[in-house]
């Protein structure tokens, strides 16, 4: 995708009234869109064309600087419409945040600048056939003169990709004998997405969060300048609460879903739903039973809600202060616990409290089962609840690894 050109945010509420009209429009195809796999080109345009990209780019740059809260409200007023244009960008705030936290003046000026215009970043991060997600087998190797780069990999899930301007392409060193003059470790390198030797394949086939253009992207012989390279260390081997904010945007998609799948299941029960003949009553929404169930999972929305607000809240905070960061990360974990079971239990209980007719396939209203279910694979919790047990009996802060 093309940079468009993009308005200017200037403000957290400013950004929550776009994301909120934008959203209204977006929520009206959502389900055809899924339903078709009609990827949202159009859609992402507005998103960058209305300024939501650039909201967290510093004020110096010409940036709102908005904190990982606001664009957390952002991310779930999205998902409450179409979780799958949610998901696109996250990796684009994860990498913008990267760059604010180690990348060089000029790097920042070149890349956020771009972002200022419109330009979107995409990951490719995710690998396949290592021993765990966390090894990397892509390499970034100096070539001769040591100021040129060679990288060599596959990539995989690479949610934004056939959206992108620039690829945030996570590597290992790969220099033995030192050429580069660089310490080893983990680099991300930022290239257009046109850079020669890069091929996007639009092969993601999960049920799922069908249409967030998370494919695969192959890096053969593709040349990078040393100033392409910023080095990740700098986020994550450090508290800079860089994983809290990532995991924050993960929360507001599972919570937006619920929201979503909530806001859908009652307008069916008041729309279409038949009562139960024991219920003697002449609408759905009068059975007892049903206004139970539905008082339920309203509490397990905003219990979701509030989680995401508070841990939103514990990362503002954490900004700059690198003894919260602990605190953030934890508070987190709470919010992702919460959101993933309000996502996945509501968009289950919606055909609970809607009927047999809720099941039809053309209604499509499984679209909000399968996303859950899908984007909350990214990030195991049973983890988040270790962390938090740890934390409470040991006193143990949680790990620097970037995924919480």
């Amino acid at each position: 995708m093309t940079a468009v050109g993009a308005a200017r945010i200037a403000s957290a509420e400013q950004a929550r009234a776009v994301a909120a009209e934008l959203a209204a429009e977006f929520a009206v195809g959502a389900a055809d869109r899924d339903r078709e796999r009609a990827l949202p080109f159009d859609e992402v345009r507005k998103i960058a064309g209305a300024g939501l990209l650039a909201v967290t780019v510093p004020a110096e740059l010409g940036g709102a600087d908005l904190p990982p809260g606001e664009v957390a409200e952002v991310v779930r007023l999205l998902a409450v419409a179409d979780p799958n244009i949610a998901q696109i960008p996250h990796s684009h705030f994860v990498y913008v945040n990267l760059l604010k936290l180690a990348g060089s003046a000029d790097q920042q000026r070149r890349y956020l600048g771009g972002v200022l215009d419109g330009a979107q970043i995409a990951n490719a991060q995710s690998e396949r056939g290592g021993a765990t997600v966390a090894d990397i087998a892509t390499t970034v190797r100096p070539l001769a003169g040591g100021q040129q780069f060679r990288i060599d990999g596959v990539k995989y899930y690479c949610t934004g990709s056939l959206f992108a301007d620039y690829l945030a392409v996570l590597t290992r060193l790969d220099d033995p004998e030192g050429a580069a003059g660089l310490p080893g470790g983990q680099y991300v390198a930022f290239l257009p997405a046109d850079t020669p030797g890069v091929r996007i394949v639009d092969d993601w086939n999960g049920f799922g969060q069908r249409t967030t253009g998370s494919g695969t992207v192959s890096f053969e012989n593709v040349v990078v300048e040393r100033d392409q390279l910023v080095a990740r260390t700098a986020a994550v081997d450090r508290p800079t609460a860089y994983g809290a904010s990532a995991q924050l945007l993960h929360a507001a998609i599972d919570a937006g879903i619920a929201r979503g799948a909530l806001t859908a299941a009652a307008g069916f029960a008041r729309e279409k739903s038949r009562p139960w003949f024991e219920a003697q009553v002449t609408r759905a929404i009068d059975d007892p039973l049903l206004v139970q169930r539905f008082g339920e999972l309203a509490v397990t929305v905003a219990a979701a809600e509030a989680g995401l607000a508070a841990a939103g809240a514990a990362v503002d905070a954490a900004l700059g202060a690198p003894e919260r960061v602990a605190e953030a990360s934890l508070a987190v974990a709470t919010a992702k616990i919460l959101a993933d079971r309000a996502a996945t239990e509501v968009s289950s209980a919606l055909f609970e409290v809607s009927g047999t007719r809720s099941a039809a396939d053309d209604l499509n209203l499984h679209h909000f089962w399968r996303n859950a279910r899908t984007h909350s694979l990214h990030d195991p919790v049973r983890w988040k609840y270790q962390h938090l047990g740890r934390a409470l009996l040991h006193g143990s802060p949680p790990p620097l690894h970037g995924v919480i």
